[in-house]
């Protein structure tokens, strides 16, 4: 069972060790061109956003993690002063965030 804090704790990982793009705009480009490996994005997104970047991520096969805190904490945990709707991962450097995501995922789907 993944842990949002597991996921977290790979997130920090993946944004010292990896590459990972913040904000909607960067997010959904790097899905709709099939380089983002992974996408979370925020509970409280926009509703538009947050359909658009789970539609375009479905099509191109891209695991989309719901993030259940706001994107206030989801900028927290990037350490950003800012709200973060959505982040696309391109590199996870030598975090697991790729396999927890794809692990949630099928729990989400249930």
């Amino acid at each position: 069972m993944v842990q949002v804090t597991d996921i977290e704790r790979e997130l920090v990982n993946a944004l010292k060790t990896g590459r990972v793009v913040i904000g909607s705009r960067k997010t959904l480009r790097y899905v709709k061109t099939g380089k983002a490996k992974a996408v979370i994005v925020a509970s409280n997104a926009p509703p538009e956003i947050r359909n658009d970047i789970i539609y375009y991520a479905r099509l191109g096969g891209i695991p989309v993690y719901v993030y259940p805190g706001t994107s206030v904490e989801l900028g927290a945990v990037c350490g950003k002063p800012f709200t973060v709707a959505s982040l696309a991962v391109l590199d996870s450097g030598s975090s697991r965030i790729l396999d927890l995501i794809e692990a949630a995922q099928g729990k989400q789907e249930k």
